[in-house]
């Protein structure tokens, strides 16, 4: 009997069924974050053979059946509903595509199987991608086997859509398997795009597992201090040279490089040609890597409208309260309490210091002696796609300090190298603030009330007289510490 889910936690599943590979991925949950909780992919190339065809690979087409059929049973298991299949490039360019649904049908009764027009692909992968950045601005180049669709952005909001036959495969068959052909080819088409001329100064950002396999090799080389290609953002010239790299490598070089995808070699250059006619064409400033495209897109489009305008690095924040916290009452309080601290600050530092409040409760559950370090690991390495690196880093200092990490502890180096010095110190002056507070506390919102800082001349701590809160030896020693953090000193007083 198939699982069936709690009410509050209802599961739907995507197969995205794309010319070079195809994945299942069931989510949980219908908040404003994708919580994935199974993601398997067959590289099957169904697109293989298409530019010269016209028709699907058949022996990809008989994997991809008996793939299918495990991956509706799966689905089916885990109680996900809706489940549906999307079918990009190979399936709707090609002559048998008809057939192979047909086939796909009858493998999976009643489960609808959509195939995209590019337009609404090139859709689909835009709203995934401002699922996790809600403001960019640019432009979003989805790379898959067969097509590559671009998308323009405005703060946000999505704009014209275009689709290009320079996917990795078909792009690579064009032209005889020659990356200097691909060139022109690239070239030539991209000439049939004429608004990426006016992205100058602005930011590309790239989806696909292609470039997602640049990435990887990019953060190993550079020995980048957070494993995480989602977010990950380069300069212009970085995202060039990378590129030209990989176009001049051979193969035996390229299986050689550390973070490289076996089943990516074959693709790589044709994925760096791309990239390199697309910098060229666009005049972009930075590259930023997405891993959320056309499967997040799909999942925005099942939850309910006003979810989706719901700011991700908050709603993560809200919703960690309420799973790991004691008290979701009072994290709101805590933002006010700290207010005193960071007087004018600007508003995307003032979401920060929310979002930290949010979460600060997080570690309640851990193991005491390891608390500070589990909590820096999961809010650092958080599956959510609505931060970016600096954010987290940020977020995982201030919550470590809060649970009495030293500063100098060594498994915080990851975040000191992230985050600029002045980010350092605002994390530090709010973990702090968030230690004396749970100390005067104990987690409690009547407590927290009957105290308050001030800041003049000095840092002050005020306590309302018979509620229970005292200034003994611990909220003195902290208070002292957020003092010296903020180079001020320190004092206690009555009311």
């Amino acid at each position: 009997m198939p699982y069936m889910p709690p009410a509050e936690l209802p599961r739907c599943a995507v197969v995205d069924l794309g010319s070079n590979s195809v994945r299942l991925v069931v989510f949980e949950g219908r908040g404003r974050n994708p919580m994935p909780i199974f993601n398997e992919k067959a590289v099957l190339r169904l697109g293989r053979g298409l530019q010269g065809t016209g028709r699907l690979n058949d022996e990809a087409v008989a994997q991809a059946l008996t793939v299918m059929g495990r991956y509706a049973a799966i689905a089916r298991a885990m109680g996900a509903n809706p489940f549906e299949v999307l079918a990009t490039a190979a399936v709707r360019d090609a002559a048998n595509g008809p057939d192979f649904v047909a086939a796909l049908a009858g493998q999976m009764p009643g489960v609808p199987i959509r195939i995209l027009a590019g337009e609404e692909e090139a859709a689909l992968s835009a709203q995934g991608l401002l699922c996790g950045i809600p403001h960019a601005d640019g432009v979003l180049a989805d790379i898959g086997g067969g097509s590559l669709e671009f998308v323009r952005l405005e703060q946000g909001r999505p704009g014209i859509g275009q689709t290009l036959k320079l996917g990795v495969i078909r792009l690579a068959e064009r032209a005889g398997g020659d990356p200097m052909q691909a060139r022109a080819i690239a070239e030539q088409d991209l000439l049939g795009v004429p608004w990426l001329g006016e992205m100058s100064g602005r930011d590309l950002f790239l989806v696909g597992g292609a470039w997602r396999a640049l990435a990887r090799i990019h953060l190993a080389q550079t020995a980048y201090p957070l494993n995480m290609v989602h977010h990950y953002t380069i300069g212009r010239d970085e995202a060039r040279d990378l590129a030209g790299m990989i176009i001049s490598a051979s193969r035996r070089t390229l299986e050689r490089m550390p973070g490289v995808p076996r089943r990516r070699i074959d693709d790589l250059p044709f994925a760096a040609v791309v990239l390199r006619r697309v910098l060229r064409s666009t005049g972009v400033r930075r590259v930023v890597f997405s891993a959320a495209g056309l499967r997040e897109g799909w999942y925005m489009r099942q939850i309910e409208p006003p979810k989706r305008d719901e700011d991700p690095l908050l709603a993560a924040g809200i919703d960690f309260a309420r799973r790991f916290g004691r008290d979701p009452a009072l994290p709101p309080a805590l933002v006010t309490w700290t207010d005193p601290l960071f007087p004018g600050e600007p508003a995307e530092h003032r979401r920060l210091r929310e979002a930290s409040c949010w979460l600060s409760d997080v570690g309640s559950h851990e193991h005491p002696e390891y608390r500070a370090e589990q909590t820096f690991l999961h809010v650092l390495r958080q599956p959510g796609v609505g931060m970016d690196h600096q954010e987290r880093a940020f977020l995982g200092l201030a919550l470590a300090l809060r649970y009495e990490a030293e500063p100098d502890a060594g498994f915080l180096q990851t975040a000191r190298q992230l985050l600029s010095p002045e980010a350092v110190r605002r994390a530090t002056i709010l973990g702090m603030a968030l230690r004396l507070a749970y100390t005067l506390s104990a987690g409690t919102l009547d407590l927290l009330r009957a105290t308050r800082l001030e800041v003049g001349g000095a840092l002050t701590l005020r306590l309302a007289q018979g509620s229970g809160v005292f200034a003994g030896e611990s909220v003195t020693r902290r208070l002292d510490r957020l003092g010296q953090a903020m180079g001020l000193a320190t004092t206690t007083e009555a009311g």
